[in-house]
């Protein structure tokens, strides 16, 4: 068993682990996390996509102790504290951009990476951002456009005198646990 010290959407967990655990079994297994979905298991869908400080991974292609000292955000993590949508949650619910639900959170979350380098992607950008997300429903317009809105609503809420503004996830607290 191995230690790791991980912060899983702003809560700090620490936990013995096997080594070959996947990322994505200790975030539905162990800590609860299921809207991180199990697609393929082979790293080709992107269902299981996270943030892993800050950067998009599939998480069945990460083992749990790859993300000692991390900070993992996965769709749950994205809502604010009082419940209210994040700009990308709320963007996909306005432009219809899920039929299904199945790849909806791995497509935020590469959506929310994409965006904290190119607030204002392309139609050609956003898919090329998000082209290791596959859906099997919608054809992905409704997608584009729905990641398209989110930049222009993080844009405009952007306030240039607070940093942690531009963090297309910035969370509210941290809270210590353990699992």
């Amino acid at each position: 068993m191995t230690r790791v010290n991980v912060n899983v959407d702003g809560t700090a967990y620490s936990d013995e682990v096997e080594p070959r655990l996947l990322l994505v079994h200790y975030l539905r297994d162990r800590l609860g996390k299921v809207g991180t979905v199990i697609g393929c298991d082979t790293s080709n869908c992107g269902a299981c996509t996270v943030l892993l400080d800050g950067l998009s991974v599939k998480s069945c292609s990460v083992l749990a102790v790859q993300a000692d000292g991390a900070s993992v955000t996965t769709v749950e993590g994205l809502a604010g504290a009082d419940g209210a949508l994040h700009p990308v949650q709320q963007a996909f619910h306005d432009k219809h951009a899920l039929q299904c639900g199945f790849c909806t959170p791995g497509m935020m979350l590469a959506a929310c990476d994409l965006l904290r380098d190119n607030p204002n992607p392309s139609e050609d950008e956003v898919r090329e951002g998000i082209e290791g997300n596959l859906c099997r429903c919608t054809g992905y317009q409704n997608i584009v456009a729905a990641v398209q809105a989110a930049g222009a609503a993080m844009a405009a809420a952007r306030n240039p005198a607070d940093p942690a503004s531009s963090d297309p996830i910035a969370s509210d607290s941290t809270v210590e646990a353990s699992a």
